[in-house]
């Protein structure tokens, strides 16, 4: 196997694409095409400037993050379905028993490694929020703007991703709470996991992981779901000659 060929490092996005359609994951992650200007996004922002959805989502996650850890004072209009939630956080963090935007990184053997050994990583996790009750329970939260209908699946895989990860990093953790904060909808979706039970999810990762590290043919799948927002098919860059 010619390793320059074959995507090392992987991500719940990275495996989600993957999953997609593989070529637009060779593509992206060993061609590293850069995508296609997207122009002016349909909605605007607070400061009346075009934004796409997920520059909105990314802009909105910022601002959690910042009032989370006292950045600013004043709270984003964004957030206000989840004020008290997010105040209480703010709190937490005070103590330090929040961390935000925490980067989780393994090697090969899911073993926790730095975010700087760049060789040695495998698969990286980044967790909005990590909020730690005892050195033995945690909760995993993850922010999510837009539409919570069609995505409930993608969503729950993420949180089994996300306490995996939690159980890996933290050998003393046994017991967590992932949650999804809706925060366009005001709603939260919750699951709950022991060590046991969390860790059964172990192979599936393994697995799903082996399975694109180790592909170097990267058939396309060409329809209408896979290439609906694919950069890469012939009404975008092109690159991919049997989009749809």
């Amino acid at each position: 196997m010619n390793e320059s060929n074959t995507i090392k490092t992987g991500s719940f996005s990275r495996l989600s694409i993957y999953q997609e359609c593989p070529r637009r994951a060779q593509l992206a992650y060993i061609n590293k095409i850069q995508e296609p200007d997207r122009g002016v996004g349909p909605l605007t922002a607070p400061d009346g400037t075009k934004e796409w959805h997920n520059d909105r989502g990314s802009r909105i996650h910022k601002l959690a993050q910042d009032y989370v850890e006292g950045l600013i004072s004043t709270f984003p209009n964004e957030l206000q379905k989840f004020k008290k939630e997010i105040e209480e956080l703010q709190k937490q963090y005070t103590t330090g028993k929040v961390i935000t935007e925490e980067l989780w990184c393994f090697d090969n053997n899911w073993i926790p490694c730095g975010s700087n050994d760049r060789e040695d990583i495998y698969f990286r996790i980044i967790t909005d929020i990590t909020l730690f009750h005892t050195p033995q329970t945690a909760t995993v939260i993850d922010y999510k703007t837009g539409r919570k209908f069609g995505n409930e699946i993608k969503h729950g895989q993420q949180a089994q991703l996300y306490q995996l990860g939690a159980f890996l990093r933290y050998p003393d953790l046994e017991e967590i709470t992932t949650e999804i904060w809706y925060l366009d909808q005001d709603e939260i979706a919750t699951m709950e996991f022991t060590r046991n039970q969390g860790m059964r999810f172990f192979k599936h990762w393994d697995n799903r992981m082996k399975v694109m590290t180790q592909d170097i043919y990267f058939v396309p799948t060409p329809n209408m779901n896979s290439c609906r927002w694919c950069p890469y098919k012939p009404s975008r860059s092109g690159d991919c000659s049997v989009g749809v």
